[in-house]
Parts: C-alpha cells; structure tokens; sequence
C-alpha cells in the first residue's frame, strides 16, 4: 500500500460494535495506561473480557483501570494490572510469573507498548540501547514467556483466534535494508535519532514473520501492524513544535485501536494471514520489498535476516527463561 494510503486511509470495516460477547477470554495489552493501549481497553471493555493491563508501575495501571471501568460502568468485565517495565527483563518475567499464578488461557496478546527517540544514551537495565531493548527484547521475552499458555489456549480455542499482535510503524520509508543491520557480532547496529527507533519497528514486524514460522504449527497467529499516524505518548520526548505541527495531520489514539483490533479480532484474518502486516484502520498490507528477503530462508533466496534477529533477541533474553 502506498504512503499516501496510510496517511489517508478509508473508514474502517471492523469496529467494536463486530465483536461478540467475550465473557471467559482473556487479553494482554501492553503499555495499556494511555494512547492506543487504553482506547484499545475501552473498546474491548463494554464486551465483558478479562484485560490485564500493562503499565510499568501500580499506580498507573490502577488510574488506567479506573478510566476504563468509568468509560462503560455496566460492563461485567475484569479488569486487572499487569505491572512491568519492558527495559527491564526482570521484571517481565516476574509479571509472567504472577500472571501464571492467576490465569491459565490467553487467547490475544497485543505487543502495544513502545518508546521513541529517548534522551541519546538511554540505556535499558542489562544495558541494551532503550529503544531497542523496550520495543524489541522486552516484548520478545513477554511472548516467549508466555508462549506455554497460549499453546495450551489454542489447543482448546476455535482455529485462528489465538494471536499476538506486534505493533510496528509505517515502515515505507526511514528503514535501513533488510529491516535490521548488523555488526560482525551478529548484533544489530546502534543507529542515531529516527533511524534507530524505525530500525526496532521493522524489528518488531520481522520477530512477528519469525514467530509466525515457530508458533503457527500450534494454532497461534501471529502478525504485525502499522496502527496509524497517531498522536500519542510516543511523542512525548519530541520538540514543542515538532509535535503541533504533528498534530496537524494525526489522528487520535481511538483510530490506532480499531487497526489492533482488527488484527487481533477480525474473522477474515485467517492462517493464510499468519506472519503478515497489517495497516490503518485494518487492513491487508505488505513490508517493504527490500525487507521480504529477511523473512525467507536461504533455499528461498533469502537472507535469514528476521531468524538471526529472532537469535539474537533469544541470545540477550536467555537468562530469563
């Protein structure tokens, strides 16, 4: 789809107002406590899930709660916090563990949360650049973490519901070739300003194409998306006017959340769709060309570049599972 496509996208196909009842399911959203996260809870809500709500502290997952129950008080949903931080692998595998303690199925997890352009230096916990570390291995971790529980759900679930929806960007220009690059370690390059944060978003729709390859033979979908231009969180460490003139032409979260629920919810997202990508306000896309070749293996002609990314991630990740 071209750009101009995604900044201008047609009305949406899917709304909240497609869903059935959804008494008995349970969902995980990531960075849940604003933007598109907690637009995403508000349309789901009214439908009577169980949400547990991704937020890096107490305090602000509970706010969040309340926001939502206040948004649709008649609702006969649970909604519960899911407290960690996603530059701190630590503390996703302790959230796992909780969660574990509580819940035995999930039928959707949604890889929402992200950070963009942080003071240059930023470093996560174990000391990877934060935005690779928060938008990449932390939701990496959380889904390999996670993975026993929604094998387990997708066994006893209708085909294709089981999904885990990673959350990309628009990714038709400011991509380095191949989605990511990589140094003589096998490690991806640290790249400056816009550059490094696109490079974790294509990231993010390569390790969606590579576990689609490892967990679709279980029965779970998985897929990437570009949810809009939107205005959000994300642009909190942007410049005063960068971000009015931004304002100018996105839209608000609301809009990001029927893209994630499309691809999270849609009954014409199939098995044929499992590893794809998805764009505004839910519909079939495609990652850029010069990227296809990384999600092929060499006897397809390609260049395994998302299975060494997915390899790396494993790498840095493996004291923790």
């Amino acid at each position: 789809m071209t750009t101009f496509s995604q900044i201008f996208p047609p009305s949406p196909t899917f709304t909240e107002k497609d869903l059935p009842d959804l008494s008995s399911k349970v969902y995980i959203i990531t960075g849940a406590t604003s933007g598109v996260g907690l637009a995403l809870c508000k349309l789901l809500h009214p439908k009577n899930p169980t949400l547990y709500l991704g937020a890096r502290s107490l305090a602000s997952a509970n706010k969040a709660i309340e926001h939502v129950k206040a948004a649709c008080p008649a609702s006969r949903g649970r909604l519960e916090p899911l407290v960690m931080d996603l530059a701190d692998l630590g503390s996703v595998k302790g959230a796992v563990e909780e969660y574990a303690t509580r819940e035995k199925r999930l039928q959707v997890l949604v890889l929402n949360a992200g950070i963009m352009m942080p003071p240059p230096g930023s470093k996560t916990k174990a000391g990877h650049d934060l935005e690779m570390g928060t938008n990449c291995l932390g939701p990496f971790l959380l889904n390999k973490l996670l993975e026993p529980i929604l094998r387990q759900t997708a066994a006893e679930e209708p085909p294709n519901s089981v999904r885990v929806v990673w959350v990309s960007s628009m990714l038709n220009a400011g991509v380095p070739k191949g989605g990511v690059l990589f140094d003589d370690q096998s490690c991806p390059k640290q790249l400056k300003g816009m550059d490094n944060y696109m490079q974790t978003k294509a990231g993010d729709a390569l390790l969606a194409s590579e576990c689609a390859k490892r967990l679709g033979r279980h029965g779970i979908l998985c897929v990437s998306l570009h949810p809009g231009f939107l205005m959000t969180e994300l642009q909190r460490h942007m410049p005063a006017m960068q971000r009015k003139l931004l304002s100018m032409i996105f839209k608000t979260p609301q809009y990001g959340a029927l893209t994630e629920l499309y691809a999270a919810f849609s009954p014409d997202v199939t098995a044929e769709d499992n590893g794809a990508f998805f764009i505004p306000w839910g519909r079939r896309g495609a990652i850029p060309a010069h990227m296809v070749p990384a999600t092929k293996t060499k006897s397809e002609g390609g260049t395994e570049g998302a299975n060494r990314f997915y390899e790396w991630c494993e790498r840095e990740t493996k004291s923790y599972v």
